[in-house]
């Protein structure tokens, strides 16, 4: 684990994009729309850890991640000009849903670029809710400037997978809700860790909390290999991944964190911790077990932190993100194999 010692107490839009006034207002334009899924205690967790885990179960979630929050809030807000241009989005799979289902929900159109190895469940997920999916090579082209080409072609508004402020402040809600369930139970949250990519869902989370809970600490957790942003935070400056690392976390691959991401986690965050796949497999298997629920692995990664003994959680209140839930069936049945 990698640690910073940088969490400050500010907390403007003119600072890091956005604020809690975004995320509040985001948590209102998505209300009644998005789930407020359940935050998830386990009596068993709880004995074999010495602690108190508060697990929000984003699997629950509408396309069955958190990003369906963050979708619903940036499209909300297209105009009705931006609207007829249509979106393009891209995403190895959770985003990919999001994006579709949303837009389709608005009557979009929404063209959504994909690695050629995403899972099929995703692949097939985003065409089920309406999006046309272009596949790409991850090793020989770049999403970004395959989208930037057909938004020249076609007026399509572009909608990044994080490093977008409203994003980001959609991903934020995940934390307020947190905090509320929190205190319905009479508790308040020491340690909060959420699965990081690019950065989006983290960056809401670090401002979320540091406005309403400041006393908490907030970690990412990113797959071995892809220590993008734990790298980042050691060095103070944007690090990228080695060409050709491979992860079972496939929802958590990116090659450098996104810099208005990195600009807010860098303030914020406690730190990161990197978990290998052997980790990530074995939550898989423990939150099937004792919560059943089924847990993609990149979504699991917070809990696969904790089990691996990776912070001292003893005699603390520990919130976990259970990011989403798009694994293939033969994938998952695998993992909780092992």
């Amino acid at each position: 684990m990698l640690g910073s010692t940088n969490k400050t107490a500010q907390n403007s839009n003119a600072t890091f994009g956005i604020d809690l006034a975004d995320i509040e207002d985001a948590a209102g334009r998505i209300r009644g729309q998005a789930v407020r899924t359940p935050l998830i205690r386990n009596d068993e967790l709880d004995k074999r850890l010495s602690a108190r885990l508060l697990l929000k179960a984003e699997t629950l979630q509408v396309t069955g991640s958190f990003k369906f929050r963050g979708a619903l809030n940036r499209v909300s807000r297209m105009t009705p000009e931006e609207r007829l241009g249509g979106i393009v989005a891209w995403s190895s799979g959770n985003h990919a849903l999001a994006i579709s289902a949303v837009a389709a929900r608005h009557g979009i159109k929404a063209t959504i670029l994909m690695p050629s190895d995403a899972p099929r469940a995703k692949v097939e997920g985003a065409e089920r809710f309406g999006g046309t999916v272009r596949l790409y090579d991850r090793l020989t082209e770049v999403r970004e400037e395959i989208g930037a080409e057909i938004a020249r072609a076609t007026g399509a508004v572009i909608i990044p997978p994080y490093d977008d402020p409203d994003i980001m402040a959609g991903q934020g809600t995940v934390a307020l809700e947190c905090v509320e369930q929190a205190r319905e139970l009479g508790a308040a949250i020491d340690l909060m860790l959420v699965a990081c990519s690019g950065g989006g869902l983290a960056a809401g989370t670090a401002v979320a909390m540091n406005a309403v809970s400041p006393a908490t600490q907030v970690y990412c957790v990113e797959p071995a290999g892809f220590e993008d942003t734990i790298r980042s935070l050691a060095s103070g400056r944007r690090e990228g991944n080695a060409p050709g690392a491979k992860s079972l976390c496939d929802a958590l691959q990116v090659q450098i964190p996104g810099e208005l991401t990195f600009h807010v986690n860098q303030a914020l965050l406690a730190g990161g911790i990197a978990v290998t796949d052997a980790e990530v497999r074995h939550a898989m298997r423990v939150a099937y077990d004792l919560t059943k629920l089924v847990v993609e692995p990149g979504g699991v990664a917070p809990l696969a932190a904790i089990l691996a003994g990776k912070l001292d959680i003893a005699g603390k209140t520990v919130a976990l993100v259970l990011s989403g839930g798009n694994v293939d069936h033969d994938k998952f049945s695998a993992c909780i194999a092992d």
